[in-house]
């Protein structure tokens, strides 16, 4: 199996190496050259019989196979220099952003040759990594124009005098130590693929499908999954999976996320943490009541059939043996303080059996861990369900997932599931094509017998699993605690509100000619104005994959124009117009992120350049320290497809709050007719926790402004004039209520 796995390996190397040429193209170029060279007809003009020249002085050669080796050489150089000139040609035509700006479904006959040409250049059945080496590197902004874009952005959240204020540091800086620090980071543009590419520290949670549920059986949920999984990253170790096409599938995105997605696990260090990958991994590491096991995932050379796998997890649930002393809240060490976990790592964890089985559990494919709770969506309570299922696939007890891996499968005893995702190594989207991919193969694929358990028969041959073995001293275990105790606040502190949004979706907002995310943007901005009386610093992830190694930009949702709009609610007359424009300026910032020119991510590199100079910024200072009381990010829809398989369902993944006074808001517009929703704030923050059931950002708040902008939209759409509104409560949880709705005109 390894041998084969370095054959594909090594064959996918040399594919992709070639692109856009292919490597039977070199023999078509050797053979064409040596027809003109029999034919008397020089296409080198000279360069082969200079070729042949230098050859002669060797004397080990006859004339007739210094020709042939003279006419190899030249074609295999001028094939080398062909492939160049693809490669270079496409980097150029894939640097033009100028159709991103285009109007909606309008193409100009110079973006049609355009994307003519990138098809031309593009070659034929690209693999995953095909086109890294032909993306553009993302271009650095002027000073000048970045500051502009920021005071921009922050001119609505302002009075007159601290704009003045704010605008006097943002001049002195375009001015006088902004160009010094542009100067060097345009210098490591130069020799660096990406000058932006960082890693960061955050958790993200992925849900099961909504309705369904293809088995209770908790063993055979976690071996049909878990087969499943394996099998795309045997698609992804031998390049199958398909790179990303924008454009009618013509504009690539970078792949390079996709490299550490399995193997790798995130070391902690007391400045800065490092991602270890290793180049395969034939093992995972489950947890159990307390209990790491080290599970095989081959046997006999091959790859373990989804009943194998359910028989070593059934293996692993029959087994009654206790923890060893420190074992059951070990992981605790990565959802606390780094420092601690660096140096307890050091200190106890750097030898013996103790190396040995962390070494197991940072160098498995991923981790897994088979929870003895019971979780989902449950119709008799939707409202809590949904949120408790969401809460502990976000965090768990705090010490039953393994924070450092860049995912844990998590599979609870009712047979839901759920993925928690370390964000390091890739965004979301990554995350969500993994998942898509592995709920689709599971369901459709794969499937289960009558009485739930994975099809196929279990092989009593296979070696049971392993449980890994532990000396953790006393000094140990107390550090343990102290990281759990951090992790425990952090997590009690977090409120997070899952629910399902279907009374409308893309297709009507669509039908409006608006962007659905501008859309799902200006909802949230109203949403917020009524909940807090006031605008905030607004994050919206978008992505900078049109670029090699592009990872993500902000887009600062609250404008001068969405924040007209919030304002003009009261005369729809004038609303509509404010709409167009606020959704209008989402759409051409969102734009700008994607093709390099946005905001945040430059003044972050530009500060870490001062740090590194010993220099000090007030205005970059002052910027890197602004909250984000609204951070949102939008789970694309990738792989399902919900018209032909509408009970696949799924409830995207949410976030945890990134200011304490702040809110999460994560959203997945799964279909034409719904969209799911995860927010998430502080209990502790008083701004965010009270009682009126009109003030609460929640689903009372949140669908009251979504019906609000829809009537906006309606009244463009069907000339409706008058409005009734209505008003109901129904009991959600303890302090939550809906509220505030417009009445139904869908």
């Amino acid at each position: 199996m390894k041998k084969l796995c370095e054959g594909f390996s090594f064959q996918n190397g040399i594919i992709t190496g070639v692109y856009p040429a292919s490597p039977s193209s070199w023999l078509i170029v050797v053979v064409g050259v040596m027809s003109t060279m029999y034919a008397k007809i020089d296409p080198s003009l000279g360069i082969i019989a200079k070729i042949n020249r230098t050859l002669d002085t060797t004397g080990y050669m006859s004339n007739q196979t210094q020709n042939i080796v003279s006419g190899i050489l030249f074609g295999t150089g001028l094939w080398v220099a062909l492939i160049i000139t693809m490669r270079y040609s496409l980097k150029m035509l894939l640097s033009y952003h100028g159709w991103m700006f285009a109007e909606h479904g309008k193409l100009s006959a110079g973006t049609k040759f355009w994307m003519a040409l990138v098809k031309l250049f593009s070659g034929r059945k690209p693999m995953l990594y095909s086109f890294q080496t032909s993306l553009p590197r993302l271009p650095v902004p002027a000073v000048k124009d970045t500051v502009n874009r920021y005071l921009e952005s922050v001119r609505p959240l302002m009075d007159d005098e601290e704009f003045r204020r704010m605008e006097g540091l943002a001049k002195d800086f375009a001015f006088n130590l902004g160009p010094r620090l542009q100067w060097y980071l345009k210098l490591k543009s130069w020799w660096a693929t990406n000058y932006k590419y960082y890693q960061y520290c955050f958790f993200k949670c992925s849900l099961d499908f909504l309705y369904l549920s293809p088995t209770t059986l908790q063993a055979a949920r976690a071996g049909n999954v878990i087969h499943a999984i394996l099998l795309y990253r045997k698609k992804l170790d031998r390049q199958e999976i398909k790179p990303i096409l924008l454009m009618g599938s013509t504009v690539p995105l970078c792949s390079a996320q996709w490299e550490r997605m399995f193997n790798t696990s995130r070391i902690p260090g007391e400045e800065s943490d490092t991602l270890q990958h290793v180049k395969d991994s034939k093992h995972i590491v489950v947890y159990h009541k307390g209990r790491y096991f080290k599970v095989w995932l081959y046997h006999d050379g091959r790859l373990l059939k989804p009943r194998e796998i359910e028989q070593q997890m059934q293996r692993i649930l029959d087994d009654d043996s206790e923890p060893q002393a420190g074992e059951e809240k070990l992981a605790a060490l990565t959802a606390g303080d780094r420092v601690p976990w660096a140096k307890a790592r050091q200190a106890y964890f750097s030898r013996g059996k103790n190396k040995q089985s962390l070494d197991a559990v940072e160098k498995a494919a991923f981790f897994v861990t088979l929870d003895d709770i019971e979780q989902g969506y449950r119709k008799e309570d939707p409202v809590r369900s949904l949120d408790a299922y969401a809460k502990s696939l976000i965090h768990g007890r705090c010490y039953d997932r393994w924070f450092d891996k860049t995912f844990t499968l998590i599979v609870f005893k009712n047979g839901r599931m759920g993925l928690n995702a370390e964000h390091s190594w890739a965004d979301a989207p990554i995350v969500g094509h993994l998942w898509e991919n592995v709920m689709a193969t599971e369901y459709l694929e794969l499937g289960y017998s009558e009485d739930g358990h994975c099809k196929g028969d279990t092989n009593q041959n296979i070696p049971i699993p392993t449980k890994l073995q532990w000396e953790i001293p006393e000094e140990c275990q107390e550090v343990i605690e102290r990281s759990l105790s951090t992790a425990v606040a952090l997590a009690d502190d977090v409120d997070f509100n899952s629910f399902f949004f279907d009374a409308f979706g893309k297709g009507l907002i669509k039908k409006a000619k608006t962007s659905p995310d501008a859309f799902v943007q200006l909802a949230l901005q109203l949403a917020h104005y009524r909940d807090m009386g006031k605008f905030s610093l607004t994050y919206e992830a978008s992505m900078t994959r049109l670029f090699r190694e592009g990872r993500t930009e902000t887009v600062r949702s609250c404008t001068v124009e969405s924040c007209n709009f919030v304002r003009t609610m009261e005369d729809l007359t004038e609303s509509l117009k404010f709409f167009r424009l606020a959704a209008a300026k989402h759409q051409h910032l969102y734009r700008l992120a994607m093709t390099g020119a946005g905001i945040d991510r430059h003044l972050f590199c530009l500060y870490v350049v001062s740090k590194y100079l010993a220099v000090d910024s007030p205005f970059l200072k002052e910027v890197l320290s602004e909250p984000w009381r609204l951070s949102t990010s939008q789970t694309p829809q990738q792989h399902i497809d919900l018209k032909k398989n509408p009970e696949m369902l799924s409830c995207g993944g949410g976030f945890g709050p990134v200011a304490d006074d702040g809110y999460g808001v994560s959203y997945i517009i799964l279909d034409e007719n719904s969209i799911h929703f995860h927010v998430s704030s502080k209990i502790s923050c008083s701004e965010t926790v009270r009682v009126s059931p009109f003030l609460w950002f929640n689903k009372s708040v949140l669908i009251s402004a979504y019906k609000t902008v829809l009537l906006i939209v309606q009244k463009n759409l069907v000339g409706l004039a008058t409005y009734s509104y209505n008003v109901f409560f129904l009991s959600q949880h303890m302090l939550f209520c809906w509220g505030g709705f417009l009445s139904p005109l869908l």
